[in-house]
């Protein structure tokens, strides 16, 4: 599912003449007391297919209702690394205004175009950084993928906020150029 998911929105620039972001950024100036209602401004509206408009609302309801919910839930009992979190997240937002930060039950997406990272806390002394950088070869610091199979194509092991430096910051802003 998750992988059907990531398609669409990798698709949606070219299918709907827009980002997810951007379909967000058009949401958030409106305000819509159903689901059905954001649907429907966007099909008859913007003229996009249903798919698509059912897909822009129920991703925008969870980044406007639950992501400090759904971190905070990632973050019980590892408070420990949340410096490392917001050092990254600090750091790719500086990219651009089009990147978009999604969290999910276990893992916060980090989106432009395609998904070009994935933070997932993984153990309560380490945060998992996964990174997609095609022919990138691997080093003893810029791992295989491992856990995160082909949603990513490396993994970066990170147990203190000072390594977010600037080895990785080249990384993210080399995956974030290659996700347009």
């Amino acid at each position: 599912m998750e992988k059907a998911l990531q398609t669409m929105i990798d698709n949606m620039p070219e299918k709907t003449g827009k980002s997810l972001s951007e379909w967000k950024s058009i949401l958030k100036t409106k305000s819509f007391t159903k689901h059905s209602e954001g649907v429907n401004f966007l099909k008859k509206e913007h003229r996009v297919t249903h798919g698509f408009a059912n897909t822009i609302v129920t991703l925008s309801k969870e980044e406007n209702n639950a992501p400090a919910d759904l971190v905070e839930q990632q973050y019980k009992g590892k408070e420990s690394l949340q410096p490392i979190y917001k050092a990254i997240l600090k750091i790719v937002k500086a990219f651009g205004n089009d990147v978009t930060i999604t969290p999910k039950k276990t893992t916060v997406s980090i989106i432009r175009k395609k998904q070009f990272a994935l933070i997932k806390p993984a153990t309560k002394t380490r945060i998992d950084l996964g990174l997609k950088i095609k022919d990138k070869p691997t080093s003893d610091r810029l791992e295989s993928s491992g856990p995160f199979g082909s949603m990513c194509t490396h993994r970066v092991q990170l147990t203190e906020a000072n390594q977010v430096d600037d080895e990785l910051i080249d990384w993210l802003k080399e995956a974030y150029e290659k996700a347009e």
